[in-house]
């Protein structure tokens, strides 16, 4: 048995793939909340009514899902251009802390923003360019994630800390007016949705109908091929870098401006590399992002319901996430590639 690459993979097979690891995914979860005593039905019908089913699971669904898709837009343009950028969750914390530091100098929300995008930008720029001398970006990115975080925590227990904060670890909140407003009455979700999907369907047309999404794409499928046929490669991975560094970074920023008001060590609970799940579940496209990241926030928000009506515990969320990688991977592999069965030789030789 061996793996073939198809000649021309079918674009019926790639729009079916999501569909089917999703499938699969609820289905090995399936087993594990039976193996935790519940009743598989009640418990996947609590977790859709805890994430959709009402107007407050719905706005906390879409809050969580904001942050969610800028960071699966960060992972599906770097993924794109085979930049592997792993290091989103660290540059999302870059892009909190250096907003908030503009916030607390005074700065107006445009500078709180770009000082966000540049933070996050430049942290992945360095890996980029370490690319070039044969650096892993895997490597970089994911331990510069650690590194980090460290950072913010020494800057919120030493200069950055709200002296009013009682002795825990956060920042000063940030005034009223540069803070993001609700989208929704009476609820937490704010005007950054709006953000995240402009910006969803700005890096649709720059992939699609753009010399650079061209390039980008060209980059990803052959960097050899495209480099001989005069495109820019190294330009390319660094423009490439800086957007999606700028993503993750805003939206740290936005996390901050829109529903925290301060930034903590907690903010994110793994949006960097949930943004991954949601890149490979959307197939890298910028638009099926805004449904994988809805998809993957509503798992997350209808755990916390399902766990206290069932007693399945919510960590089942993250494995359902999890799975859901995993899967999506498996069911690419089948997309790209077939596999074939070789019968084995005879052994002898005619009498």
């Amino acid at each position: 048995m061996r793996l073939e690459r198809r000649a021309a993979p079918s674009r019926a097979m790639a729009l079916a793939a999501p569909l089917l690891a999703v499938a699969l995914t609820l289905g090995l979860s399936a087993a594990l909340v039976a193996w935790a005593g519940a009743p598989v039905g009640r418990a996947y019908w609590l977790l859709l009514e805890g994430g959709f089913g009402s107007r407050l699971a719905l706005t906390e669904t879409l809050t969580r899902a904001t942050p969610l898709i800028l960071t699966g837009l960060a992972a599906a343009v770097a993924f794109r251009a085979r930049l592997w950028n792993i290091g989103a969750e660290g540059q999302l914390y870059a892009g909190a802390l250096a907003a908030v530091a503009v916030a607390g100098a005074g700065g107006s929300f445009a500078l709180m923003i770009a000082a966000a995008m540049a933070a996050g930008a430049l942290l992945l720029l360095g890996p980029a360019l370490l690319k070039r001398l044969g650096v892993d970006e895997v490597v970089t990115t994911l331990l510069l994630n650690f590194i980090v975080l460290l950072g913010v925590s020494a800057m919120l227990d030493g200069p950055m800390k709200d002296p009013m904060a009682m002795g825990w670890p956060q920042s000063i909140a940030l005034p009223e007016e540069l803070q993001i407003g609700n989208l929704v009455p009476r609820s937490r979700l704010h005007n950054g949705l709006l953000a995240a999907l402009g910006l969803a369907a700005a890096l649709a047309l720059l992939l699609r109908q753009t010399t650079l999404g061209f390039e980008i794409r060209a980059v990803g499928a052959n960097a050899r091929a495209a480099a001989f046929a005069g495109m820019p490669v190294q330009r390319v991975t660094v423009l490439v870098a800086l957007m999606s560094g700028a993503l993750a970074g805003l939206a740290g920023a936005i996390e901050v401006a829109g529903r925290a008001g301060y930034l903590t060590l907690d903010m994110s609970p793994g949006y960097g590399y949930s943004g991954i799940v949601v890149a490979m579940l959307a197939g890298l496209n910028p638009l099926g992002v805004v449904a994988a990241a809805t998809f993957v926030a509503g798992i997350l928000v209808g755990a916390d319901g399902m766990s206290r009506q069932v007693g399945v515990p919510t960590y089942i969320a993250d494995v359902i996430v999890a799975l859901a990688l995993i899967t999506m991977l498996m069911a690419t592999l089948l997309v790209n590639y077939r596999v074939a069965w070789r019968r084995p030789a005879a052994v002898g030789g005619a009498a």
